[in-house]
């Protein structure tokens, strides 16, 4: 399965926890009724839905309290309907806006009151699915404690009111409390997970653009450079093919070498392994130059330039000399290297706007801000076209 399959498969299922901190604002993803059966709420179900064992002993105690089978049998549905009340309230509140995700932990608190006519202020044993709830919630670290803490309060303050103040009634109190910090913290926890997953995923896809769009301007240089050579030396060899068929010849041999070694640059592009050297740049610009009939004023050595810079500097002489042979109509042509500065600049027709805005400076112009530079055209000093590149 390749990355992209992958990734479809994975936004496809949804993340795999419904819900996101508190300061990352609401999920997109968790709507009603989708909430409640997607990938986080069947996780859910299987977790909540092991804790409902407990519910057994409260099913016993309604059971004992009833005074008749009809009685019993709606005291169980009570417990059934409170079990199932519990497991919806996580993945409805997760479909909520944060505000409003205590508003299902209330209605399952006051769903605990529908058994007191059978359990009296037993009922607070049912308050640990209650703050459970609250803790899933990912209300934030302040409501969720406090929310827990009063519950857990006043469990202990009904069960001294109905015995009156002893050892036993401490466990229920403690058991809430714990259980649910221990569940709050559990959810902020994944929820921190999938916030990463989703950060993670956005930089992947961001690292896919920006690798589309190196690809794609490495590309556009190689071959703007390799088939305007290849045009203008075509050209020649068709003017010498009577004239001068040894010369024609050899430049059609020219034309097969700069075609390979084209086709073996785009290889290396896409494999992400090609990189350019100043001093190759310059040989093939003079050869470009010498074929369109243009005087070229090169440097003959590349020493003046930090070794750092070399390579961006050979992007600047590929596309300046590219668009010089292509657009510029001009006899002469200057390359001048510097250890802050690089330019090339020709007599030709001079700057126009068409030239200035094209797809090959505006992807020079990108390389050269990526690597902290400054990019300038304008009209050169010798009466032409001035691509200036600040090192």
């Amino acid at each position: 399965m390749d990355e992209d399959t992958a990734a479809n498969r994975r936004r496809a299922l949804g993340p795999p926890w419904p819900v996101l901190p508190r300061a990352a604002g609401p999920a997109p993803f968790t709507t009603l009724p989708q909430a409640l059966y997607s990938r986080g709420a069947v996780s859910w179900y299987v977790g909540g839905g092991l804790s409902l064992l407990w519910l057994i002993g409260t099913g016993q105690d309604v059971i004992s309290q009833s005074g008749s089978v009809a009685t019993a049998i709606v005291g169980i549905a009570l417990t059934v309907l409170f079990g199932l009340g519990f497991l919806v309230t996580v993945p409805t509140g997760w479909s909520l806006p944060a505000p409003w995700r205590a508003l299902p932990v209330l209605a399952l608190f006051a769903l605990s009151f529908t058994l007191f006519p059978w359990l009296s202020w037993g009922v607070r044993g049912l308050w640990t699915y209650v703050g459970v709830s609250l803790g899933m919630m990912l209300l934030g670290w302040r409501v969720t404690i406090l929310g827990i803490t009063a519950l857990s309060l006043t469990a202990l303050w009904f069960g001294a009111l109905l015995d009156g103040f002893t050892e036993d009634d401490l466990w229920i109190p403690a058991i809430t409390f714990s259980i649910s910090l221990m569940m709050a913290a559990f959810a902020n926890a994944f929820a921190a997970l999938n916030q990463l997953r989703r950060t993670q995923e956005s930089l992947e896809q961001m690292a896919a653009e920006r690798e589309r769009g190196r690809v794609a301007r490495d590309i556009h240089d190689i071959l703007g450079h390799s088939l305007t050579v290849i045009t203008v030396k075509s050209e020649l060899a068709a003017r010498l093919i009577d004239a001068d068929p040894a010369r024609a010849k050899a430049e059609v041999g020219d034309i097969e070498q700069l075609a390979r070694g084209a086709l073996a640059d785009v290889r290396a592009t896409v494999a992400g392994f090609r990189g350019v050297t100043l001093g190759g740049e310059l040989a093939a610009a003079r050869a470009a130059l010498e074929a369109a009939g243009i005087a070229a004023e090169l440097p003959t050595a590349t020493d003046a330039v930090p070794p750092a810079a070399r390579e961006l500097a050979a992007w600047v002489v590929r596309e300046g000399v590219t668009n010089v042979v292509r657009h510029s109509g001009a006899r002469r042509c200057a390359v001048r290297l510097g250890q802050r500065e690089v330019e090339v600049a020709d007599d030709g027709v001079g700057p126009a706007a068409s030239i200035a805005s094209s797809t090959g400076l505006s992807g020079l112009r990108e390389r050269v801000e990526t690597a902290g530079g400054r990019m300038s055209v304008g009209r050169s000093d010798l009466g032409g076209f001035s691509l200036k590149v600040g090192l």
